[in-house]
């Protein structure tokens, strides 16, 4: 670092003398001109002496000083931001870098930087052979083909998250696929995640109008306690008891001002109840 540093301030130095010096020789040269031509022309004398009294351009070196800087300032950034931008030029192009590429493309030193080298080595979305470094999904996956077969594979669901790193295009496959009927695609209402489950194009399915209307008209009872009792009169028993909370709340009293209750880890497959069924009821069967 302290020897780039130099680098950049030698730098600066010659440019500022190249600038001293190339003023200077554009102020000798204008008088020199002005008096030439007014030897042969008198009555130009007047333009060209204001000619040469206008300031001389800026001369314009390359950008390679700022270029210089920006990548000192990467190579100073703490290992975590420069651990960040390898992975994601991994992610982009998904190809195997050796550690000078690495360096070539985005500016980070591997070879020379310990800690970034392990933490590269022991980061779980690199993969590291041959002494090259290769982004590594959860699935590997290759294309629409695969993310099919692997979705058929996993009848109680899998979860989007854990798809969208297999390759770039994995989301837009996966909406071309719930489009020709070969997957599902449901939300789960807890956590608000995608789930994609298969859809067996040899279960066909067909549901009477009168049947659907009967389903939507269904009314639940408001109070859970009705609900409740519905569920006994039909032979099943609730997996609440809303009567014996509701009385064991009065008895102790309720406190004025109770403690937010923590949310409970939700599970990330989505079990399928009654309110998807409604979207089930139109099924696009793929031609097999």
């Amino acid at each position: 670092m302290t020897s780039l540093q130099e680098r950049l301030n030698k730098f600066k130095q010659q440019q500022e003398k190249c600038q001293t010096t190339l003023t200077s020789i554009s102020n000798r040269a204008a008088p020199s001109e002005s008096t030439h031509q007014s030897q042969r022309n008198a009555p130009a004398a007047t333009t060209s002496t204001s000619t040469a009294r206008a300031p001389p351009a800026p001369i314009k070196f390359s950008n390679d000083t700022e270029r210089l800087q920006h990548i000192n300032s990467i190579r100073k950034a703490p290992v975590g931001a420069q651990l960040k931008r390898v992975v994601a030029l991994l992610f982009e192009t998904r190809e195997a870098l050796t550690p000078d590429e690495i360096n070539v493309r985005c500016y980070v030193d591997v070879k020379a930087n310990k800690a970034v080298f392990d933490s590269l080595r022991n980061n779980p979305k690199v993969s590291y052979a041959g002494g090259r470094f290769s982004f590594k999904a959860k699935h590997d996956l290759k294309d629409k083909n695969q993310l099919l077969n692997l979705i058929r594979a996993r009848p109680d669901g899998i979860s989007v998250i854990d798809l969208k790193d297999a390759y770039p295009s994995v989301v837009e496959d996966l909406q071309a696929l719930k489009a020709a009927g070969q997957i599902w695609l449901l939300s789960n209402f807890d956590s608000q995640e995608d789930i994609a489950y298969p859809n067996d194009p040899r279960a066909i399915i067909k549901v009477d109008d009168d049947l659907k209307q009967l389903f939507r008209g269904i009314e639940l009872p408001r109070d859970m306690i009705d609900i409740e009792k519905d569920l006994q009169k039909n032979g099943m028993k609730p997996a609440t008891n809303t009567a014996q909370r509701k009385a064991a709340a009065q008895f102790q009293g309720i406190p004025s001002n109770p403690k937010p209750k923590k949310k409970r880890a939700t599970n990330k497959r989505t079990k399928l109840t009654n309110a998807h069924l409604p979207e089930l009821f139109n099924i696009n069967v793929p031609d097999l």
